[in-house]
């Protein structure tokens, strides 16, 4: 057989990820808020894109596509936008109100601005501050100082030269809680100064506000606040020393250590309670952010409503007669092909929000109609429900339902919940019909260790016996699980947590 070069053609079918359809499947994993800073820098990036303001769905005459956008969730304009909208906006008169007059109520900083800027006269006063400037707003926000600053403040007042130096340095490195973190010998060693002084100054820090501040254990900690309340005596003492045997409940030998008596021993208890344990945290300025929903779910008479959160949804227009504008003048071969590449970059960012919001209302209305029960009942008629179950009722991929419920909260009446949380695993039923919710067990067992009695702690096996007469088959490995995932200790150790309670009481 003789060897040589031939050509052969053959057809095969293979699936191709293109850039833009890589980035929808993004698309489907971001949240609202994270949906609204991608289109803010598309909106950059494309001069024929257009946030969308109206919302309304009529064509307007200045060639902006108003219906190539997400479908629009808001109510109809109101009467005066109508009103404004035909050209007779002099017709909504301003109210009759008399700025000037003392009996003229102003509930804050915006309703103090004077005629010069609002319009409204023409004597050129200026605002509150007589500066001719606008009102500063920010002004207004959270005047409080964080820890480091208020301990600055007090050491410049009382400290000064070298002193002062090692007083910045240690205060630097004490945490929100207000311990110190800092190893005193190296921090002598490099400031290049004795040890002593170093701890001189440390005791300084200790005797400032709040009290407690700068120690270096709980024990150091507690001790300097019953100092500064004169409690500090011997008795206490031996009980901050062995403040791991209090932890563990161990108080007869805690009586026989510190040598007293029952009573003196509730009376040192209760001390401790009211000494702060995190002094530093009563001046942090640290706000957790609040999550916004992506979802409204509401109960109706004709059944449920499911709505996108429209106030976070971008809306975006593209805006045809600008297109046209560009497209009509003198361009070179390379402009064209950037405007052709602009209109279907639009086109293609309108067209895949479009399909986002659809996709994300059709995998929650079938997180709704299967979790019905939880809507109107609660957490402990949660069922348990998979990816692949949503997935097969709705026709789409498993990936896809993963995507759409990352990083999406839903609100409804009983609360906020991530999309995520009404996945969970199932326990089986007693009776055999059926399984119960992750959840829904976690539910059970958290209820019935908060409704236990100080003297009938409730173990493991009795949970187990408890919920399987509720009709949950559950092992006992998987109650203490469940347990320990809600931060809820043995039942050896919830026994002793109310024995010093009681005691404490």
């Amino acid at each position: 057989m003789a060897l040589g070069p031939r050509l052969d053609l053959r057809q095969s079918q293979s699936l191709v990820m293109t850039p833009q359809l890589q980035q929808a499947i993004k698309l489907l994993a971001l949240s609202n808020l994270e949906i609204e800073a991608f289109v803010a820098g598309e909106l950059e990036k494309n001069p024929l894109l257009e946030s969308g303001g109206g919302d309304d769905g009529f064509a307007a005459p200045d060639g902006i596509d108003r219906e190539v956008e997400a479908p629009a969730l808001a109510a109809e304009a109101g009467a005066a936008d109508s009103l404004i909208g035909q050209g007779m906006g002099e017709a909504d008169a301003p109210l009759d109100v008399d700025y000037g007059a003392e009996t003229f109520i102003d509930d804050g900083p915006g309703d103090r601005m004077t005629a010069s800027a609002t319009g409204a006269g023409s004597g050129g006063m200026d605002l509150a501050g007589g500066s001719g400037e606008a009102v500063d707003f920010d002004s207004f926000a959270n005047p409080e100082t964080g820890l480091y600053e208020h301990l600055m403040d007090q050491a410049r007042a009382r400290l000064s030269g070298m002193d002062l130096l090692i007083a910045t340095q240690l205060i630097g490195q004490i945490d929100e809680a207000g311990y110190l973190e800092a190893n005193l010998l190296q921090t002598a060693h490099g400031l290049g100064v004795p040890l002593f002084d170093v701890e001189r100054v440390l005791g300084v820090i200790h005797g400032f506000d709040p009290t407690g501040v700068g120690a270096r254990s709980l024990a150091e900690c507690l001790a300097l606040q019953a100092k500064e309340a004169d409690r500090y005596d011997p008795c206490i003492q031996r009980l901050l020393a062995n403040l791991d045997l209090l932890a563990k409940g161990a108080l007869p030998q805690l009586r026989r250590i510190c040598g007293v008596d029952e009573e003196d021993m509730a009376d040192m208890i209760r001390e401790l309670r009211g000494y702060d344990p995190k002094p530093g945290l009563r001046f942090s300025t640290d706000q957790a952010a609040p999550v916004t929903p992506d979802l409204f779910v509401r109960k109706t008479a004709a059944g449920w409503s499911i709505e996108v959160n429209g106030a976070t949804l971008p809306r975006v227009l593209i805006n045809r007669s600008y297109y046209v504008e560009l497209a009509g003048g003198a361009q070179d071969k390379a402009s064209k092909a950037w405007l052709a590449d602009c209109l279907a970059s639009a086109n293609w960012l309108v067209k895949a929000l479009d399909q986002r919001q659809k996709t994300i209302i059709k995998v929650a209305s079938e997180i709704v109609k299967q979790q019905e029960a939880f809507f109107r009942h609660g957490v402990a008629h949660l069922k348990p429900m998979t990816l692949k179950a949503v997935a097969d009722a709705i026709e789409m991929h498993e990936s896809t339902v993963s995507r759409v419920t990352s990083n999406k909260y839903l609100s409804c009446a009983r609360g906020l919940y991530e999309l995520k949380y009404f996945f969970s695993s199932g326990v089986a039923a007693s009776d055999g019909d059926g399984a119960v919710s992750a959840e829904a067990v976690k539910s059970h067992i958290k209820a019935l260790i908060s409704a236990e009695e100080p003297h009938a702690i409730l173990s493991d096996d009795t949970l187990v016996d408890l919920l399987r007469a509720k009709g949950m088959d559950i092992a006992r490995r998987t109650v203490a699980k469940y347990r320990e995932s809600m931060g809820i200790g043995s039942s050896v150790q919830r026994r002793r947590q109310k024995a010093l309670q009681g005691r404490a009481a």
